[in-house]
């Protein structure tokens, strides 16, 4: 049986909204001035109805065609004015809007880059996903049409309910008749959709997911012919995410045929109050055409703003997954004095540069501990070599004193300043030089090749078409796996840490790149604390000490020499090292 993601949080209503108002409360100054100049142009824009009732009671009391000169250049004046009004109070919404999200956004990737990495595991990548992609695309899409859009139609909606109230009371009471099933409309549309744009996030994340497992894994999906269950889930789930989608097609249209409803019993309301009011003189035709005028424009806006719940639900999910992890604590690390000192007040790591670990207990699942009580101290500059079988622990503990994960149980002395380069390299998309300047921000171009010199890449890096210019990553040119760990070592370089952390950088290459990646590593950690997870046993022999781990513990420490005279379990994996580098039929790798 599988275990259940733990999906990422999602924010309740009363979160999302205070997060909402302490992104936009700094630009409250902002949002007045273009919130002011909406309800301007729509005031503006009212004065069309009883103009257009001055004509018609003009033409019908057979006035002479020039007294229809005023009311017709006042008309293209009130144009003119609204319009531009308009554009420029949607210009400072709009700003605000992308503003606000623009902040959201980066405070999103902050709180997701520094989630702990099980977190993330537990979740699904599919989950993280489809937040920074979907999630962030619906949001956007609503600042930049749903949000200007609906700010005009209630304000189109509050000032032409006081505009008909102006004309006579009576009309405004015979529109009222309509908002009884608008509400009704409205009020079971919310209660329905809220749900189901919240379950079709969580299906479009599921659907996700299974697509990133399937074909990130497509080659031992077919090496186990199991693509029939593969692509019988993807199928399940995106039946699942369409089945969802089909139920909120149906409630829009449904949504959408109760408010004609509502369109067609307040326009009889106010043409029988026309009737009515003219038959004994209380109002002209004139007056009535502008009333009629002004319901009937009331159409628009009220469907706009009612239709806009439509998306505002579903941004509304969308923030609320945005907010949720934008609300997560950023795990805080305390300096390297802070976390553990030893009995003479100093560090137990020993200074600047060392590390220590203190009855050390982790555990990806509860009750499942895969360290159990590791006790590890590294003195500066000492080079330390993890070694064991696949399972043994060993990245484990390394990502935990790299930081990337957080312990279950005991402690992890660590300087401020550590770096860790995995087998996985990633390579981002744009220039080389930019790449490399994510860990000096500020390298100058001598700098970059220093680095590259030292982890000896700069020459292949001068053969590339545009040399550090030239474009890698994805759609740019491809790297090999020997140049992607070089690129990784230069990186490490620049960033100049006291400890670095290498877990198994040098499995991905073949035995001549393995060769040269060995000696890109040791002029990379030349001067620095080092944590090598040991790939190939050549890494162990020429480490200051060797750390043999079992099951989470440590079985043996030592010298490359002495473990080998100890004739222990070192000494079992050396052998077997040595017998396998000697076959003739051997590729010249290994595994440990």
């Amino acid at each position: 049986m599988s275990t259940p993601r733990e999906l990422l949080p999602t924010a309740t209503p009363a979160r999302t909204r205070a997060a909402v108002w302490k992104i936009i409360r700094p630009y409250r100054g902002l949002a007045a001035a273009g919130l002011g100049l909406l309800v301007v142009a729509t005031s503006v824009g009212l004065l069309t109805q009883p103009l257009l009732g001055w004509v018609v009671d003009l033409v019908a009391g057979r006035r002479p065609a020039a007294e229809l000169t005023t009311p017709v250049v006042l008309l293209v004046v009130v144009g003119v004015a609204q319009g531009l009004l308009t554009a420029y109070g949607l210009v400072l919404v709009s700003r605000l809007g992308e503003t606000a999200l623009a902040e959201l956004r980066e405070r999103f990737v902050e709180r997701a880059l520094a989630l702990p990495l099980e977190r993330v595991e537990r979740a699904g990548s599919g989950d993280l996903t489809s937040r920074v992609t979907r999630d962030v695309a619906q949001v956007a899409e609503a600042v930049r049409s749903a949000l200007p859009a609906l700010v005009r139609s209630l304000l189109s909606i509050g000032l032409t309910l006081v505009a008909m109230a102006l004309l006579d009371w009576r009309f405004l009471v015979a529109a009222l008749l309509a908002v009884p099933v608008q509400l009704h409309t409205a009020r079971w549309y919310v209660r329905n959709a809220v749900p189901l744009y919240a379950a079709q996030r969580v299906a479009t994340g599921e659907q996700q997911q299974q697509l990133l497992d399937t074909i990130g894994g497509a080659s031992t999906v077919r090496a186990y012919r199991a693509e029939t269950e593969h692509l019988e889930r993807v199928t399940g789930r995106s039946r699942a995410a369409v089945d969802l989608t089909m139920r909120g097609v149906r409630l829009v249209l449904r949504f959408y045929s109760r408010l004609h409803i509502a369109e067609y019993v307040g326009l009889a309301a106010v043409l029988a109050a026309g009737v009515w009011l003219v038959s004994d003189g209380s109002a002209s035709v004139g007056t009535v055409t502008a009333a009629a005028l002004y319901f009937h424009n009331l159409f628009g806006p009220v469907n706009t703003a009612l239709a806009l719940l439509d998306d505002a639900q579903s941004a509304n999910a969308s923030l609320s997954r945005l907010v949720g992890v934008a609300d997560e604590a950023a795990p805080e690390r305390a300096p390297f004095s802070e976390v553990v000192v030893g009995p003479e007040g100093v560090p137990d790591g020993h200074g600047r540069g060392g590390v220590s670990v203190r009855e050390l207990v982790h555990a990806y699942e509860p009750g499942r501990p895969v360290l159990h009580g590791v006790d590890l101290d590294i003195h500066p500059g000492e080079r330390v070599a993890l070694v064991g079988a696949s399972g043994a622990g060993k990245t484990t503990l390394a990502k935990l004193i790299a930081g990337v994960h957080e312990p279950t149980t005991g402690t992890v002395a660590v300087p401020s300043g550590i770096a860790m380069v995995t087998q996985e390299v990633h390579v981002f998309a744009g220039p080389l030089a930019d790449d490399l300047r994510l860990a000096r921000p500020g390298a100058t171009d001598d700098e970059l090749r220093a680095a590259l010199t030292t982890v000896d890449a700069l020459t292949w890096v001068e053969t590339l078409p545009d040399g550090l210019a030239t474009v890698v990553g994805e759609g740019g040119h491809r790297l090999t796996g020997a140049q992607r760990q070089q690129l990784a070592l230069a990186r490490l370089v620049l960033a100049d840490p006291p400890v670095a952390v290498l877990d198994e950088a040098t499995a991905e290459a073949g035995s001549s790149g393995a060769r040269i990646l060995e000696r890109a590593i040791e002029s990379a950690i030349d001067g620095r604390t080092a944590l090598i997870v040991a790939h190939r046993l050549t890494q162990a022999a020429t480490a200051d000490r060797v750390v043999v781990m079992e099951d989470g513990r440590v079985v043996e420490r030592g010298s490359h020499e002495d473990l080998r005279a100890a004739g222990g379990r070192y000494a079992t994996h050396w052998a077997a090292w040595t017998d396998h580098q000697s076959a003739p039929a051997t590729d010249q790798e290994g595994t440990t």
